[in-house]
């Protein structure tokens, strides 16, 4: 299996239009928005056009739609402990899913959301009640449902893999398969899991998921930290201009597990904005992409 190496590319324009900017910067895989992540989304559905042009543009890209990630909505709380907007939040899970399913994507990766003043191991229930709910609603297709951890600021769900272990045993055994969960770096790092000082460190972390959850990450989010280690803040850096630095990126593409599954950059972007027209990538997501692909075993060897 090869690296699939790729960004969350900007989306004006529509689907089609992030998967022509992913082609032209070279990416195997992307990740995108299905609709505007600042809303519940809880009753919008994918339009039969938009889901055409999409796989129009996969095929024409040379880009597999299963090897496309979905990033559900900023909003959705499914840990919350306020059934009104937890009970949203689940609906709009759902719905995220169905569409991401409707494109035929590979995944859609969502953040559990904070447990607020309440237990943690209930607000884990809670978020795993939400996946169990998303997968019983949609038909089984590509597409997988998948947790992504958390920089721990808060009270956030998703620090550890013993609560996303939690978040998954809610959900039905037959339907395991369906779900899982993936690794964003600089989560990983701010929450205080050390992946910088050694290649036997980044393994020990990248063992300590999989051993307690029982499976391999199904992406990656490969983002460098503004903040050190243990800080618990979220604020992505170009991979080199933070505090991981580069030589933890060359680590974790020498491990089997980072092979056939989205490796996806979320580093900051050199335009704010794009005209719809506009296939051309971003700067930056070139820069980060080649530097990544540079770091592979296959281009050192």
């Amino acid at each position: 299996m090869t690296h699939l190496i790729g960004a969350h590319t900007i989306d004006a324009g529509g689907a089609h239009m992030a998967v022509r900017r992913a082609a032209g910067a070279g990416m195997r895989t992307l990740q995108m928005f299905t609709a505007v992540p600042r809303f519940y989304n809880e009753k919008a559905s994918a339009k039969p056009d938009k889901v055409k042009r999409f796989r129009e543009a996969c095929a024409a890209a040379g880009i597999d739609p299963r090897h496309v990630m979905v990033h559900a909505g900023y909003v959705l709380n499914t840990a919350s402990p306020e059934p009104e907007k937890a009970e949203r939040a689940k609906a709009a899970l759902a719905k995220e899913f169905e569409r991401s399913t409707a494109y035929g994507v590979g995944g859609v990766c969502f953040h559990p959301g904070s447990a607020g003043e309440g237990p943690r191991e209930e607000a884990a229930a809670r978020v795993g009640a939400a996946i169990a709910n998303a997968l019983a609603r949609v038909p089984e297709g590509a597409t997988r449902l998948l947790v992504e951890n958390t920089a721990g600021a808060g009270r956030t769900m998703g620090k550890t893999p013993d609560e996303i272990a939690l978040m998954l045993a809610q959900v039905p055994a037959a339907a395991r398969h369906r779900t899982g969960y993936g690794l964003d770096t600089c989560h990983l790092f701010a929450s205080g899991h050390d992946i910088a000082s050694s290649p036997a460190a980044l393994t020990g972390v990248l063992d300590a998921f999989e051993r307690g959850i029982g499976e391999p990450p199904a992406f990656f989010h490969c983002n460098d930290s503004q903040h050190p280690l243990g800080s618990n803040k979220d604020r992505h850096a170009l991979i080199g201009e933070g505090t991981i630095g580069v030589e933890p990126f060359r680590w974790l593409l020498a491990d089997p597990r980072s092979r056939g599954v989205p490796l996806i950059l979320e580093t900051p972007q050199q335009r704010e904005e794009q005209a719809e027209d506009d296939d051309t990538p971003d700067p930056y997501d070139v820069r980060m992409v080649q530097l990544l692909t540079s770091l592979t075993p296959e281009a050192q060897s």
